[in-house]
C-alpha cells in the first residue's frame, strides 16, 4: 500500500529494479535519440522566434521531468514543430523575436501552460481535451504544417520577411522580392536537402541523416566563408532617404528606452504611494498610462521602419586610396566604382552601429553552459494577453502527447494513465519555465526513435538529456558555422508528414459535418495566422454547435413491420405493414432541454397525419437519458393526447429513464400497465385491447422471425 502511494506521487519508482539489460537498452536509445534531437531542437527554437540554444534547453529539463512524472515509459518530451510555431504566433504580436522581452514572455507562457496542464491532470480533467474533436485537430495540423513550411522560406531563400498582423500578407510581400533571393543561401538549402534525402535512403545511416547533413554543412560553411559580417556607421550610407530612415530608427529606439525607463520610475512611485492620497495616485497612473502609450506608438512606428530597412540591399565600394567604405543601394553604384562583389543587408542596429550581413545566416555564438535559474516575470497585462494562447497550447500539446503515448502503449502493452500524463507534461513545463525553456510536449519523432531503439523505461530520456548537457557544455563552439538554412530544411522535412489531404478527404466522406469542421479550422488557421489559437477555438466552437444542432433535431421515426419480422422506419423502407389505429414512433436520442420542444412538435405532427390513431406506442430503446425538461414534455404529451382520446404507451425504456419517471411520479400517471419491456410485448397487449390478432399489421405474420428495430 505504501509503495502504491509513493508511486502515485513519484511514478518513476515503478521503473525499478532496473536490470543491466534494461539499462543498456535505455543508454543506447537515449544516445540515439539525442543525436537526432540536438539539430532538430535548434531548428524548432528558430521556428519559435528564440535563439537556437533555447531548443537545447527544452530538450534538457522538460524532457527529464516529463519522463519522471509521465505514465508512458517511451514518450519523449521536448520541442516540437507545432508548439514552436504556436509559441511564435502567441508572442510575435507582443514583442520582437529574439528580444529580451520576447524571452520573458516565452518563459511566462511556459509557466502558464505548465500550470494549466498540471491543474487539469491533478483534478482528473484530462477528458476536457475531447471537446477539441479529431476534425478540428486534423484541420489545424494541416494548416499549421503549411504555415511552418512557409515560415521557413526566408531562411531557405535568404529574403527578409516582415512581421505584421497577417502572416499570408507577409509571405506574399516576401515573394515579391523573389528576384533578390540570396544565391549562396539558396545553394546551401539545396545542398542540405540533397544530403538529407540521399542519406535517408541509406539504411545504415537513415536515422542519422539529419546529423550528417548538419556536420557537412557546418564544414562547408566554415571553409567557404558562408557568413560575412561587417559593422558600419549611418554616415557611410550614400542614399539620403535610407540614411535618414536609419537615423530616425536609432533616435526612436532611444526615445522608446526613455519612455520605458520613465514608466519603471512611475511604477516605483506608485508602490511608494500605495494607500496614499487618491488624487495623486490617479494622476500618477494617468502619467504611467501615457508613458506606456507613447512607448507603444513609437515601437509600432519603428517596427514599420525596420521592415523597410530589412528589405534594402546594398553594394559596397571601397576607395582605391583606402578609407571608409560607401554603401550604395543595389543598382545605384556610381559608374566606374569597384564593388566588393557582395550584396549586403542590414542584420541589426545596436546603438548607433549598423551590423551588415553579406552572406548567409549562421547560428553564431551559442552560450556555453547549462541554463541558469530564471524566474518568469508575471505581469497582469502579459498574463491576460497570453491566456487564450496558453490554454490552446496546453490542450494541443497534451493531445499530441497522449496520441503518441496511446500508440506506444498499444505496442508495448503498458498501462497508460492520461491524467498522469497530463501531470507529467505540466511538471515538464513548470520546471522548464524556471530554466529558460519554451513550451514542450510529447514528440512523435523522438518517441518513435525511443521505441525503435528499444527503450524500456524513462531512463532513456534521462540519458538523452545528459547528452544534451554534454552538447551545451562542450560542443556549442562547433556549431557556430551551422547555416540557418540547414535548420530551415530540417523543419521542412519534419512537417511534410503533417500535411494529410487524404485524411481530410476521408473525413469529408465519413461525415459532411466533420468535413465542414475540418475545412473551417484549416481555412481560419491559415487566414488568421499568426493568431493560430483562433483556428482551434473557432473550429471547436463550430463542432460543438453542429453537435448541439444535431441533438436538437434528432430523428423521430414512424415504424412499420418489415417482411423479415423487424420494426423499421416507414420512410426508409417502402411498403411496410402498418395499422391505421396504432402509431409506433421511435425517438433516436436522449430527451433533454435542447430537443424536448422538437420531440413534442414531431409527435403531435405524426399524430395529426394519422387521424384514425387510437393508441400511440413510443418505442424508447433509443432514449438513453431524460432531464426535467424532457420529463415535463412527456407528462404534457400524455395528458394532452389522453384528453384527445389517444392512449399512450411506452416500450423498451432504459433504467435511467424509468428512474426519472419513478422519482417524479410520471410512471404512475402513465400507468405501470402501459410500460412494456419490449416493442413486441407492447404490441401484443395493444392488439389484445383492440380485440384482434394484429398479424400482418404491426405484429409479425405467422412464421416470420422477429428482428430488432432499425
Amino acid at each position: 500500500m505504501r509503495t502504491e502511494r509513493l508511486q502515485r506521487f513519484f511514478p518513476f519508482l515503478a521503473w525499478f529494479p532496473v536490470t543491466a539489460a534494461i539499462l543498456r537498452a535505455d543508454v543506447i536509445a537515449g544516445i540515439t535519440g539525442a543525436l537526432v534531437l540536438v539539430p532538430k531542437a535548434m531548428a524548432y527554437a528558430q521556428l519559435s522566434g528564440l535563439p537556437v540554444h533555447f531548443g537545447l534547453y527544452v530538450a534538457f529539463v522538460p524532457a527529464i521531468l516529463g519522463a519522471l512524472w509521465g505514465s508512458s515509459r517511451q514518450l519523449a518530451t521536448g520541442p516540437v514543430a507545432i508548439i514552436s510555431l504556436m509559441t511564435a504566433a502567441a508572442l510575435t504580436p507582443l514583442a520582437a523575436p529574439f528580444s529580451d522581452q520576447y524571452i520573458e514572455l516565452a518563459l511566462l507562457l511556459t509557466l502558464m501552460v505548465g500550470v494549466i496542464q498540471f491543474a487539469l491532470g491533478a483534478l482528473k480533467l484530462g477528458a476536457i481535451v475531447n471537446f477539441v474533436s479529431h476534425p478540428v485537430i486534423l484541420g489545424f495540423m494541416n494548416a499549421a504544417a503549411i504555415i511552418i513550411a512557409l515560415s521557413q522560406l526566408d531562411m531557405l531563400l535568404g529574403i527578409p520577411k516582415g512581421r505584421s498582423g497577417s502572416f499570408l500578407g507577409d509571405i506574399w510581400e516576401m515573394l515579391s522580392y523573389l528576384p533578390q533571393a540570396h544565391l549562396p543561401t539558396l545553394a546551401m538549402s539545396a545542398f542540405a536537402l540533397a544530403l538529407m534525402l540521399i542519406f535517408k535512403r541509406v539504411p545504415a545511416l537513415s536515422k542519422l541523416n539529419v546529423l550528417i547533413a548538419v556536420a557537412l554543412t557546418i564544414v562547408v560553411s566554415a571553409l567557404s566563408g558562408y557568413e560575412r559580417l561587417e559593422r558600419v556607421g549611418a554616415a557611410q550610407i550614400a542614399d539620403g532617404e535610407t540614411r535618414e530612415r536609419v537615423l530616425r530608427y536609432i533616435d526612436t529606439k532611444e526615445r522608446i528606452k526613455a519612455h520605458e525607463a520613465r514608466a519603471v520610475e512611475q511604477v516605483a512611485q506608485l508602490r511608494k504611494l500605495a494607500g496614499g492620497e487618491p488624487r495623486a495616485m490617479a494622476a500618477l497612473r494617468h502619467e504611467l498610462h501615457l508613458s506606456e502609450l507613447d512607448a507603444a506608438d513609437l515601437a509600432l512606428e519603428n517596427k514599420e521602419r525596420w521592415g523597410r530597412l530589412l528589405r534594402v540591399a546594398f553594394e559596397r565600394t571601397v576607395p582605391a586610396s583606402g578609407g571608409a567604405a560607401t554603401l550604395h543601394l543595389s543598382g545605384q553604384r556610381p559608374a566606374g566604382s569597384a564593388s566588393d562583389g557582395h550584396a549586403w543587408r542590414i542584420k541589426k542596429i545596436v546603438g548607433g552601429e549598423i551590423h551588415l550581413s553579406g552572406g548567409g545566416d549562421v547560428v553564431g555564438q551559442i552560450p556555453q553552459g547549462l541554463p541558469a535559474l530564471r524566474v518568469p516575470q508575471l505581469g497582469l497585462d502579459a498574463f491576460l494577453s497570453l491566456l487564450s494562447a496558453a490554454l490552446v497550447i496546453a490542450l494541443v500539446g497534451f493531445m499530441e502527447s497522449v496520441a503518441m503515448a496511446k500508440a506506444l502503449a498499444a505496442k508495448t502493452r503498458q498501462r497508460l494513465d492520461p491524467n498522469q500524463e497530463l501531470i507529467g507534461q505540466g511538471v515538464a513545463n513548470l520546471g522548464g519555465a524556471f530554466f529558460q525553456s519554451y513550451p514542450a510536449c510529447g514528440s512523435f519523432t523522438g518517441s518513435a526513435i525511443n521505441l525503435q531503439a528499444g527503450a524500456q523505461t524513462g531512463l532513456a530520456m534521462i540519458f538523452n538529456g545528459l547528452f544534451v548537457v554534454a552538447t551545451l557544455l562542450v560542443l556549442t563552439p562547433l556549431l557556430y558555422h551551422l547555416p540557418k538554412a540547414t535548420l530551415g530544411v530540417i523543419i521542412l522535412m519534419a512537417v511534410t508528414s503533417l500535411v494529410t489531404p487524404a485524411a481530410l478527404r476521408h473525413t469529408w466522406r465519413a461525415s459532411r459535418a466533420d468535413g465542414l469542421v475540418a475545412a473551417t479550422t484549416f481555412v481560419v488557421t491559415l487566414v488568421a495566422a499568426p493568431h493560430l489559437d483562433r483556428g482551434i477555438l473557432i473550429g471547436a466552437a463550430l463542432a460543438v454547435l453542429i453537435y448541439l444542432y444535431q441533438t436538437m433535431r434528432p430523428r423521430l421515426a414512424e415504424l412499420g413491420r418489415h417482411p423479415d419480422g423487424a420494426l423499421r422506419d416507414v420512410n426508409a423502407h417502402a411498403g411496410l405493414a402498418t395499422c391505421p389505429e396504432v402509431l409506433v414512433l421511435r425517438f433516436d436520442a436522449g430527451l433533454y432541454f435542447a430537443n424536448a420542444a422538437f420531440f413534442e412538435e414531431q409527435v403531435l405532427e405524426a399524430v395529426a397525419r394519422k387521424p384514425a390513431t387510437r393508441i400511440l406506442l413510443l418505442a424508447g430503446a433509443g432514449i438513453n437519458r431524460m432531464d426535467s425538461a424532457g420529463e415535463e414534455v412527456v407528462r404534457h404529451l400524455v395528458e394532452r393526447l389522453r384528453g384527445g382520446g389517444i392512449d399512450v404507451r411506452f416500450s423498451g425504456l432504459k433504467k435511467q429513464v424509468l428512474d426519472v419517471m419513478h422519482r417524479t411520479g410520471l410512471d404512475r400517471l402513465i400507468g405501470q400497465e402501459h410500460l412494456f419491456a419490449s416493442d413486441d410485448a407492447a404490441l401484443v397487449a395493444i392488439y389484445a385491447a383492440l380485440g384482434r390478432s394484429g398479424r400482418g399489421e404491426l405484429l409479425p405474420a405467422a412464421g416470420a422471425a422477429a428482428g430488432e428495430a432499425a
